[in-house]
């Protein structure tokens, strides 16, 4: 539609006087999903009994602060001092379920007394999140992906270490070791280690915990795992072959020259496609009792030019290869091993989304045990972020060579910018509390479809 300039400009730039008053004005409207998701879970009462191991008569309740935490990262903010900015917001107080919000010493001493005990009962509740979806969409596939992170602090935090850390080198920092579900793109648990441990430090109980809660939720389902070289074990391997899972992981050329050496003699090659080839070799270290298949890939790549560019139409190309050899127990053809071993990059991508929007990276605590459930309360506010999706949404991909998530998700940064951070105003009109936000056709129309849609699945 055409607009005159009449229609467009507006003469009037008076500016407004400012006055404040005590209104129930929110900044956060779009919490009232997160309040809906929260019911619809009973997430408080849940929680409340992963304190139960701790007796106080406190004012705040530690399930009141884990849930603040919850809260925290999924509205965007880092450091707790940052709580201040939603000081008591009425609609973050109603979620809670408080008249006033705890401070920041509140939080940071109450959390860091919390108990092993606890942690470990806030991460069995996560898990029990994760496998009643996985049970609801009836899969009958699920891969688990395996690895660690790394997460940096300039403080001096109980139980940090100094280890291997490319970007932030002679920092001190935890190496948890996470596990996550390539289906529904969640976090299904954590194992949190100092920062001066190998990648496999730990990792052969906290696979078959999560390998043994997976096949209790679906025992009828194929479980598969895909892992980097650190994980390349005969025990581990071994291990998984007999839990009856699929896996593949990578070889670390460097640990094994004589597998060096096999490639360098090899002439033939099996071709995958115009890129990829492979050869599958009868190969062990000799110390291994065991014996698994073996595929060498080789990848053809195109040599990086250093001289001076030459803009001609049929310039010839070099080209060189790189290797890589992956060990499994599948049994398919070497194309569908090989794609499914590389979708293991989409688990970089979810860590690293949840370091972005959720601060997983963050260590906001003196106290070991206060970082764990910091830990556990970004991987709680992403997977809440994916399971409202998965309940407003329908499945858009089946099950793929490289096993990508069945739903189109969005990142909760998108969420926050788009649904929850809305300013709106609370009132009781003829007695009935009402939420009342701009009207904006395109946010009421997605507000109001999730709200149905996590109300009816309550």
């Amino acid at each position: 539609m055409r607009l005159s300039k009449a229609q467009v400009q507006a003469r009037v730039h008076a500016l407004p006087a400012v006055r404040y008053e005590e209104q129930r004005l929110t900044s956060f409207a779009g919490v009232v999903l997160i309040q809906a998701l929260f019911q619809r879970l009973d997430l408080r009462a849940k929680i409340a009994r992963c304190f139960r191991s701790v007796r106080d008569r406190a004012a705040f309740g530690f399930h009141v602060l884990f849930l603040q935490l919850v809260l925290h990262v999924m509205l965007g903010f880092r450091c707790l001092r940052d709580r201040d900015v939603y000081d008591n917001d009425p609609m973050i107080c109603r979620v809670l379920g408080v008249q006033r919000l705890p401070d920041v010493s509140t939080l940071s001493r109450r959390l860091s007394a919390a108990t092993t005990e606890c942690v470990e009962a806030v991460r069995a509740e996560c898990r029990e999140r994760v496998l009643v979806r996985l049970a609801d969409e009836g899969l009958a596939r699920v891969t688990l992906d395996f690895d660690g992170s790394v997460m940096s602090t300039r403080r001096h935090a109980e139980g940090t270490a100094v280890g291997f850390n490319r970007k932030q080198k002679g920092a001190r920092s935890y190496y948890p070791l996470f596990c996550t579900v390539a289906q529904t793109g969640q976090f299904l648990d954590f194992h949190h280690r100092p920062g001066n441990v190998h990648d496999s430090n730990g990792a052969a109980d906290f696979m078959h915990a999560c390998v043994t809660e997976m096949r209790r939720a679906l025992p009828k389902a194929v479980i598969e795992a895909r892992m980097d070289s650190a994980f390349f074990d005969e025990k581990l391997l071994r291990q998984l072959d007999g839990q009856s899972v699929e896996f593949t992981a990578s070889v670390p050329f460097e640990r094994f020259p004589e597998l060096k050496a096999i490639v360098e003699q090899t002439r033939v090659w099996s071709a995958i496609d115009a890129t990829w080839a492979f050869r599958e070799i009868s190969w062990a270290p000799k110390c291994w009792g065991a014996r698994f298949r073996i595929l060498l890939i080789r990848r053809k790549s195109p040599v990086q030019r250093k001289g001076p560019l030459q803009l001609d139409l049929f310039e010839p190309r070099d080209t060189e290869y790189e290797y890589k050899a992956i060990v499994t127990n599948k049994r398919c053809e070497a194309r569908a091993v090989l794609f499914f071993h590389n979708g293991r990059g989409s688990q970089e991508g979810l860590i690293g989304e949840a370091k972005v929007c959720t601060q997983l990276d963050y260590i906001p605590m003196r106290r070991r045990i206060g970082n764990q459930l910091f830990t556990a309360a970004a991987v709680f506010a992403h997977n809440l972020g994916r399971e409202m999706q998965m309940a407003a949404k329908p499945r858009v991909h089946g099950t793929t060579p490289k096993r990508s998530a069945l739903w189109d998700f969005e990142t909760l940064s998108h969420l926050r910018q788009r649904l929850i951070q809305r300013a709106g105003r609370l009132t009781y009109p003829q007695g009935q509390l009402t939420l009342t936000m701009s009207a904006n056709a395109a946010a009421q129309s997605d507000i109001t479809e999730y709200l149905e849609a996590l109300q009816r699945s309550g």
